[in-house]
């Protein structure tokens, strides 16, 4: 029913620039652009606050400890196993990674 519309002068000279510049310096079809490095992002919990909290709580959960600490799920749990295996916290209950904790 119709063929291709002409482009606008502006619109084919954008197109011959991005033409040229692909030309230039273009990347291949396995290349990829500048990739970001990955950095180690580490968060540092506030040990005096969450055992000030671990103490004063009959049992606690890892969530909590996030929540009172400020800190990711996954930092407190890290804590957490620490703890768990200084003797400082045991669990006593709890299933597939929502244990229950308690001050030892």
């Amino acid at each position: 029913m119709g063929g291709a519309k002409k482009k606008s002068p502006a619109q084919a000279e954008k197109a011959q620039l991005a033409e040229a510049a692909k030309k230039e310096g273009g990347t291949k079809k396995g290349e990829k652009k500048d990739q970001k490095s990955k950095s180690n992002i580490s968060v540092i919990i506030d040990e005096g606050q969450a055992m000030n909290f671990i103490k004063s709580s009959k049992v606690f959960t890892v969530q909590e400890v996030s929540r009172q600490t400020g800190v990711k799920v996954s930092t407190a749990n890290a804590f957490l196993q620490k703890l768990l295996q200084n003797g400082a916290v045991k669990r006593i209950g709890g299933y597939s990674g929502h244990h229950i904790y308690q001050p030892a």
